[in-house]
């Protein structure tokens, strides 16, 4: 961790449990190994709450929405003004990441984090923006250094919030037009990737419009060299500050902040992973916490998770953000936590292994 940067601090994994928690889950009345990934989820729940009775207390969505001066380039289908809208329909409950969390039995929360049109009837947001969008990064940074630390330490705060609250599974989604551009641009220059595979259709884009986006990042990669003498940290920052929004550095704090508080953290898709690059580069053990939700059909986002070396537990075509995936994900960690305090042990039960 990087001390100056005055971020949550986030510890190793503590593995002490975790030959404890194997024999568990080992000596359940099934053949080893037969519930395959949530044996895994259990375990790594288990190891994050330092118990061998974990649990799902209050899970949470944070959406953090954001406008993006990219958008100025053409690079999205959509008008800008989408994301006020979005928002808007967060508030009234019509979305999707409404509708799934609701099923999950999940905790919403919107965040506006940087929109660049005022809300007419702002209620049951919390409105933390740092400014009214970002700047057009095709030309100029997309915020100062200052600015992605606030924004940062702003997300690490609505964790805190959360956990005070007894959360301990938490999400991150996000709303912004444009948003996918930068995350792209981060992706290329987090992971040094070539940006033509790093760039998607975001919400729609046809073919001519997929080719101006290219060309538009590529373009504005060019323009903003990367800074190679910096620390790791110090360089995802300034990539952050270059390409980022202002939902996507929310995210990376709050990233930082849940892994402090050792939540299980629910990674969504393509944008919220560019977050998780910059937090990681940060803090490499917040990975640790995280479990990858899904993965996304935007362009790129399987090339994230190999970065982190990660598999994720859906597959399901999805591209829509918001956290959607995430939030899917959630009964998958009820069941990992279900199984290992319900189910009866061999001896227990009085069921021979195979060992008998």
């Amino acid at each position: 961790m990087t001390s100056s940067l005055a971020l949550p601090v986030v510890e190793p994994l503590d593995q002490t449990l975790r030959g404890t928690l194997q024999h568990l889950i080992d000596t359940k009345t099934k053949p080893p190994g037969s519930l395959g990934r949530l044996e895994a989820l259990a375990q790594q729940m288990g190891l994050i709450q330092r118990t061998t009775h974990p649990t799902v207390q209050r899970p949470a969505m944070i959406v953090f929405a954001g406008d993006h001066g990219i958008a100025q380039e053409g690079v999205s289908p959509y008008p800008q003004a989408v994301t006020v809208q979005m928002v808007a329909n967060f508030l009234a409950g019509g979305a999707a990441i409404n509708a799934l969390s609701r099923a999950a039995g999940v905790t919403l929360e919107v965040v506006n984090a940087g929109i660049a049109t005022p809300l007419p009837n702002p209620e049951g947001l919390i409105d933390i923006p740092v400014a009214a969008g970002t700047r057009n990064f095709a030309h100029e940074p997309a915020m100062t250094h200052d600015q992605a630390l606030a924004a940062m330490r702003a997300g690490a705060e609505r964790v805190r919030h959360h956990a005070a609250l007894g959360t301990n599974v938490i999400g991150f989604g996000e709303m912004g037009i444009a948003n996918t551009s930068a995350a792209a641009c981060l992706m290329s220059r987090l992971c040094g990737v070539p940006i033509d595979e790093c760039v998607g259709r975001g919400t729609g884009l046809d073919d001519a419009g997929l080719a101006i986006k290219r060309n538009v990042l590529a373009a504005a990669l060019a323009r903003h060299p990367s800074a190679t003498d910096a620390q790791k940290g110090a360089a995802a920052l300034d990539a952050l500050a270059t390409f980022g929004g202002f939902e996507i550095a929310m995210m990376a704090g709050a990233y930082l902040a849940a892994a402090e508080a050792r939540m299980t953290i629910l990674v969504d898709g393509f944008i919220a992973t560019s977050a998780l690059l910059v937090a990681d580069a940060i803090a490499p053990h917040v990975r640790e916490y995280c479990v990858f939700a899904h993965a996304s059909n935007e362009a790129g986002h399987r090339r994230m998770l190999d970065h982190f070396g990660a598999v994720p537990l859906l597959s399901l075509d999805m591209r829509l953000g918001e956290g959607t995936g995430a939030a899917l994900a959630v009964p998958l960690l009820r069941a990992a936590v279900a199984f290992l305090n319900e189910m009866a042990s061999f001896e227990s039960a009085g069921v021979a292994d195979r060992d008998a």
